[in-house]
């Protein structure tokens, strides 16, 4: 099972901060996302989706010890 980390919107759109996540991929947890989480699937497209440190746009494999973090775009700097 994959740990899911929200940041930001994602976290206040999402309910949560984090959270354990049975999905074996990528498309099928973005799938997920939009049916649970309505408000987080509208931000979806503009948010950065991190898979064990590395940014996904497409696909990827979903193990036991993933780590996918979702950052919404950040203002100010």
């Amino acid at each position: 099972m994959a740990r899911v980390r929200y940041f930001a919107a994602a976290a206040e759109f999402a309910g949560r901060d984090d959270e354990i996540r049975a999905e074996h991929d990528l498309a099928a947890l973005r799938a997920a996302w939009n049916a649970e989480y309505p408000a987080l699937g509208r931000i979806l497209p503009r948010c950065a989706v991190l898979v064990d440190g590395r940014r996904t746009d497409g696909d990827a494999r979903l193990g036991v010890d993933t780590l996918v973090d979702v950052l919404p775009p950040f203002a100010g700097g």
